[in-house]
């Protein structure tokens, strides 16, 4: 590395204080990479030789951010667990030099510390943060099925509750300065334009003297008894499990850390950490896992229209004060940090939108997130009214009323005759063909489809649907703005259902086939939820409402045909005012007592079904989770999605598609597509031809090939 390259840089102080800056080049956050390790070491030889250093303040030259956590891409080219391990070793072998330095090291911390970069500041003697929102810490490397590899499992369980340290770890959640300091993880909080100064000083009086962290006598026999901490990992292991369901080993692997390092001493611990975090690098799992990371980042960089920048959208409105309409204004108001005025075609229906956003912000004023003015000030955004007063400034009007192409038709008129030449019309509907909704439109090339997912404030895709007619300027605007909001945009093509409802269809109705034929429902629903989906499909439908989730089947079937089919059983379930969680009468039983834990039996009396489990865990799986993969095949192949990639981020970021699998196509490779196809031929020969392989899967067998 040349001297322009460098990414430490050392500067000492007449104080006798010497900073360590870290500003990774061509980095917007600083990561570490492996080749760091000469130059870290040449620098912590440098601070031992001299004794005029009395202590040290590590810092980032990055005004963004202290340490985004190591280099994830060095990983890709490890080719042996034992190659992944070697890594994990050298960083424990840097973070511990640093540990054993003679002369107090302090981290200033501003912006995010996370993974490899909390373990970095793990490993000074002393922290102190900024009180900035930026500023958080967190160890979130469960979430790429890793653990974390650098003395992580180690440090912050000695450091805080051990309780906290297992959530922070098997979470990955981040915790803001001010937690970070109630717990323990940071020794003082203070405003930005201190931080330094308060540095040298904490470097200046030693390494600090912590208080021990009080605890109820329960919690001292949990935590520091060997018995009490078995008794804690057992259940933590339970619980975890249940979570799982066995699908991601990393979770596992850290509970075994901790608990190791803890009960036989930090040696050995450190050694099951780098050991584990290598074989963790190898697994399936965190290859998935470490895909979507990627894909997503590479998203984050991407226009709606290559060469078409966007331009910004600076106020917006919003048709329908419904749950929809309220969490759109809620992300547009508190992330896309826009004016949002609601229309609704009355004061009660904006009053619901308000109340959606003020419970959401209040919520994180109780937590301390939020300071009760920030809330006050975001809340102060959002306007509302019975006609179209102060929407002719608008940029972006988005829409959503209920499914009803003659009333969304009306809403584009309106706003044509309400608004700009060039406003925006966004439609949020779920199912119908965006080309419908514009059809009598006097500037079609204004609409197109945004479609998010319930609840908006939480689910991170959104479907951006381009008719035909629809500008480029439109799409790049609609993209960039979806991401403002906080959203992942995927592009799709116009169609009944667009991409996410189109595959969950068929997947839904072969779960009602099954069940017509006696398998029972809860069977069904656990099996699916042990493949690792978040809630079974009929569970599902109960959640959504099955009013809602039967309504797109016939804008299916009239664009693709019998293959949309729905059982007629779904009718009789709907005359019977069985609506699924909102109105307490569903496939579940939502009685005081049961509270939809349990399946109503009575739905089978309805059905005029006896429940029979004869269906094996892979039969069932592979039934309705192959219908899916078949339409997601069909939907690239038709360029409903525009590659691979978005058509796996898709599905997961929508319908909770397994993410150890990586996605629908990711799986299909890992199945093999001539494994697929000749299952879906055995599928279509028993039970229709509704499981006839997708031509693009049949030409992709024959030729050898996969979607990566």
């Amino acid at each position: 590395m040349t001297d322009t390259q460098q990414a430490f840089s050392l500067t000492k102080q007449d104080s006798g204080i010497a900073i360590l800056s870290m500003d990774v080049p061509n980095e917007s956050m600083n990561v570490l990479k492996a080749e760091f390790a000469g130059e870290i070491d040449t620098l912590l030889n440098e601070i031992q030789q001299d004794t005029s250093i009395k202590g040290i303040v590590l810092t980032s030259g990055k005004d963004n951010s202290f340490m985004a956590g190591a280099d994830v891409s060095m990983l890709a080219a490890c080719t042996s667990a034992q190659q992944a391990t070697d890594i994990a070793r050298g960083g424990q072998a840097i973070f511990r030099r640093i540990t054993d330095l003679p002369i107090p090291v302090i981290a200033a911390i501003h912006g995010p510390a996370l993974g490899g970069g909390l373990e970095l500041a793990l490993a000074c003697h002393g922290r102190i943060c900024s009180d900035d929102s930026s500023t958080v810490v967190g160890l979130p490397e469960v979430q790429l099925g890793l653990l974390p590899g650098s003395t992580g499992t180690q440090r912050l369980p000695r450091l805080i509750a051990l309780q906290q340290a297992l959530k922070m770890m098997l979470t990955g959640g981040s915790v803001r300065a001010k937690q970070a300091k109630k717990y323990g993880i940071v020794d003082a909080v203070v405003p930005r334009s201190i931080l330094m100064a308060e540095a040298e000083k904490m470097a200046l009086a030693g390494q600090p003297k912590r208080k021990a962290i009080k605890k109820s006598l329960v919690n001292r026999f949990l935590e520091n008894t060997t018995v009490g901490r078995g008794i804690l990992f057992s259940q933590a292991k339970k619980q975890l499990l249940k979570k799982t369901q066995g699908n991601y080993p990393a979770p596992e692997a850290i509970l075994e850390c901790i608990q190791t390092g803890l009960d036989k001493g930090l040696e050995t611990g450190l050694n099951i950490e780098a050991q584990r975090f290598g074989e963790l690098v190898m697994t399936p799992e965190s290859r998935a896992l470490r895909s979507i990371f990627f894909a997503t980042t590479e998203m984050k960089k991407e226009s709606g229209v290559a060469d078409v920048p966007a331009e910004a959208v600076n106020k917006v409105g919003v048709l329908g004060g419904g749950l929809m309409g309220g969490g759109i204004a809620f992300v547009s108001a508190t992330k896309a940090k826009v004016p949002v005025r609601i229309k609704d075609i009355n004061a009660q229906g904006i009053k619901n939108a308000m109340n959606t956003a003020y419970g959401i912000l209040h919520k994180r004023v109780k937590r301390r997130i939020l300071r009760h003015s920030q809330m006050q000030q975001q809340l102060a955004l959002i306007t509302g009214t019975t006609d179209y007063s102060g929407f002719k400034d608008t940029d972006m009007v988005i829409e959503a009323v209920f499914e009803d192409v003659g009333l969304k038709q009306a809403m584009v008129a309106d706003v044509e005759a309400n608004c700009r030449e060039n406003t925006i019309f966004a439609s949020n509907t779920s199912s119908i063909p965006i080309r419908q909704i514009a059809a009598k439109a006097a500037r079609p090339e204004n609409v197109i489809g945004l479609h998010y997912f319930s609840p908006v404030d939480k689910m991170p895709l959104a479907e951006v649907i381009a008719h035909e007619g629809t500008s480029d300027r439109t799409i790049s605007n609609t993209v960039a703005f979806a991401k403002k909001q906080g959203k992942t945009p995927i592009v799709v093509k116009d169609g009944a259902g667009f991409y996410v409802n189109r595959i969950l269809a068929p997947y839904m109705s072969e779960s009602a086939e099954m069940i017509l034929a006696g398998e029972p429902i809860d069977n069904i629903d656990k099996t699916l939820v042990k493949f690792g989906f978040p809630v079974g499909p009929v569970k599902l439908l109960d959640e959504v409402g099955i009013d809602v989730g039967t309504k797109i089947i016939p804008i299916l079937q009239a664009d693709f045909g019998d293959r949309f089919a729905a059982p007629d059983a779904f009718d009789k379930v709907l005359q019977d005012d069985r609506k699924g969680k909102k109105n307490g009468k569903g496939f579940y039983d939502y009685s005081s007592k049961h509270k939809g834990k349990v399946v109503d039996e009575s739905i089978y009396s309805l059905l005029n079904i006896k429940p029979n489990s004869h269906l094996s865990n892979d039969e069932i799986i592979q039934r309705s989770v192959y219908m899916m993969l078949n339409e997601a095949a069909r939907c690239l192949d038709e360029g409903v999605v525009r590659s691979a990639r978005d058509g796996d981020i898709g599905a997961i970021f929508g319908i909770g598609f397994p993410p150890f699998l990586g996605g629908p196509f990711s799986y299909m490779d890992t199945i093999g597509i001539s494994n697929l196809v000749e299952r879906l031929d055995y599928f279509a020969q028993k039970y229709g031809n509704k499981f006839t392989p997708a031509p693009i899967l049949v030409k992709m067998a024959e030729e050898n090939r996969d979607f990566y």
